[in-house]
């Protein structure tokens, strides 16, 4: 049995016999994120390379809050994310004065033309998923990570009129992203952490718009949850219309095992980004991945890290990550 990257995932996340565990890393593109044919092009190139089972399209954070006037540099960051230097939500009726934004123009528009392109070359047969920030996130990079709590406790109302314009744009930039072939989204939620929120403030400001998002996206085969952080809300998640979720398994609960018997679909992790991607071994890095394997029994699992791999990643421990699921 040697089964196409399509087809693997496929049977990975129904639970399906496997001619081996699929793998795929992802990483940001810093500079190179700027322009649509720029990103895919590195995106289509790291693939190229390694030839991973899926493809995560990583753009900057900032390509879905830059058309309402956010901005941000690249100032080195070893993740390869950029940092914001303006946020337009200065004032409270700036939460009800945002309006929709046309999701085939600006830089929106932009990240259309950059998956069509790897679409284009990549082909059927790799699935490629988009990211996606839920409205939370996309609300904190409106508003900065500091003040966002502040307009969500003591302006709630216009907060969530807020959060309701940041649903619509995000669920009409889906729409669209579907006509250009793409295979679902990779959906990052992150502040559904115990240490930032209790339950039923993430439910009010957080799950009731995650759900539209989802509801929207469930024309598509392959939707990954990525949920970033600490004692993360796993169970708040396990019955959404998602294929996949990805956390930071190595360091944070859910282990693997748990997570499996909580949720259908596959889990994704099982390597420490840092620890391992970055200042490991390719040796220490197939051992992790057996380790891995072993404990999920090879399914329903697909091999990553907890969120993206570092860009200072060496190239041998990238492709030491790749390897690992051939010789198990």
């Amino acid at each position: 049995m040697n089964l196409s990257h399509r087809e693997r995932i496929e049977a990975c996340i129904s639970g399906k016999a496997l001619d081996r565990v699929p793998v795929m890393l992802w990483r940001h593109f810093p500079v190179d994120d700027q322009e649509p044919l720029r990103l895919a092009e590195a995106t289509i190139q790291f693939q190229k390379q390694f030839d991973f089972d899926a493809v995560k399209v990583t753009p900057a954070s900032s390509f879905c809050v830059k058309d309402w006037g956010a901005e941000d540099v690249w100032r080195g960051a070893s993740e390869g994310t950029r940092d914001y230097i303006k946020h337009p939500i200065q004032r409270v009726e700036d939460w009800i004065k945002l309006p929709v934004l046309d999701p085939t123009a600006g830089w929106l528009g932009k990240q259309l033309v950059c998956l069509k392109a790897i679409v284009h070359e990549l082909g059927k047969e790799t699935p490629v998923i988009q990211t996606i920030f839920n409205p939370l996130t996309q609300a904190k990079n409106l508003a900065s990570r500091d003040k966002v709590f502040l307009w969500m406790r003591k302006y709630p109302d216009a907060f969530k009129q807020g959060l309701k314009t940041i649903t619509e744009t995000t669920i009409r930039f889906i729409e669209e992203a579907r006509k250009t072939g793409i295979d679902g989204i990779f959906y990052a939620v992150q502040h559904a952490q115990y240490g930032l929120m209790s339950e039923e403030e993430y439910r009010e400001f957080g799950l009731r718009y995650d759900m539209e998002v989802l509801e929207a996206a469930k024309p598509f085969w392959f939707n990954m949850l990525h949920l970033h952080g600490e004692d993360v809300m796993f169970d708040l998640f396990v019955n959404l219309p998602i294929q996949a979720i990805n956390w930071h398994d190595q360091e944070t609960p859910p282990s693997l095992v748990e997570a499996k018997e909580k949720f259908k679909g596959a889990v994704c992790g099982g390597l420490l980004r840092y620890t391992s991607m970055v200042l490991g071994t390719p040796d220490e890095i197939t051992a992790q991945s057996r380790k891995a394997i072993e404990l999920t029994q090879g399914e329903r699992f697909i091999l990553g890290t907890g969120c993206v791999v570092p860009i200072t990643a060496p190239y041998g421990n990238l492709l030491a990550a790749r390897k690992s699921v051939e010789i198990v």
